[in-house]
């Protein structure tokens, strides 16, 4: 297995809200364990959001007791939400604050992945497969036959979100499930690079490229280039490199 992972401020913003983490080693009872979040919330909420989200899932999975890895994201993510409920509650100033999350585990050859929010993860090879489903309102309007693909990325509504750590008590986890072949790679990755860089061209440079840290800092570059409208933050994951 081969990671490489980056986040960048891109062009507009003073501040990244994004935070990530990457481990090709165990973490608890997990083989590997990969997260990106992206923050929300003023002053420094949607940051602290973030890092604190995917602090609390590593730690929670260190110590889980559970082994199946849908079971021990589901308890990392409801215990980061519960943690940042209760520092809302206690500070004003993060009344309101919540991230995305997406994360993924490699086992044998299939990909365990959960997802709240807007944040994806792709399966890419000759042709890109996006796993995750937004939570988003225009992805709902897609979802309903109301708007299609090509309108919901110029619609101006488009980076409301319908679910967030942090948001509300009762949270609502997405999990998926996939083989991983031979070629196959993996992306996960904030909005940053998928408002600027369409599906296609995102296949093209990971397959263009010699090396998951190519691949990696290219993406921003292009997210940049396109306009860098937000913050931008990559993992690339090459599952079955070095007989893995």
């Amino acid at each position: 297995m081969k990671t490489f992972s980056i986040t960048d401020i891109g062009m507009c913003r003073n501040m990244n809200q994004d935070y990530c983490y990457t481990s090709e080693l165990p973490v608890g009872n997990l083989p590997n364990f990969f997260i990106v979040a992206d923050g929300m919330g003023g002053h420094n909420a949607g940051e602290f959001a973030s890092r604190y989200t995917v602090e609390i899932m590593v730690k929670q999975a260190e110590a889980s007791a559970r082994t199946h890895p849908a079971d021990v994201m589901e308890e990392a993510i409801k215990k980061a939400n519960e943690g940042l409920l209760l520092k809302a509650a206690e500070d004003p100033a993060m009344w309101g604050m919540g991230t995305t999350v997406v994360a993924a585990v490699i086992v044998q050859g299939r990909l365990y992945a959960a997802n709240v929010g807007d944040s994806r993860l792709y399966i890419v090879n000759e042709e890109i497969f996006q796993v995750t489903r937004d939570h988003s309102y225009v992805e709902e309007m897609v979802r309903r036959g109301q708007l299609g693909k090509e309108a919901a990325r110029r619609h101006p509504d488009k980076n409301i979100i319908t679910r967030a750590v942090g948001a509300v008590r009762d949270i609502q986890i997405d999990f998926f499930e996939e083989e991983i072949g031979y070629g196959d790679e993996i992306l996960l990755c904030s909005d940053g690079l998928t408002n600027m860089v369409e599906d296609e061209e995102i296949r093209r440079i990971i397959k263009g490229q010699r090396d998951a840290a190519e691949k990696a800092e290219r993406l921003v570059r292009t997210a940049n280039q396109n306009g860098g409208r937000d913050n931008i933050t990559v993992v690339v994951i090459d599952p079955l490199s070095g007989g893995t």
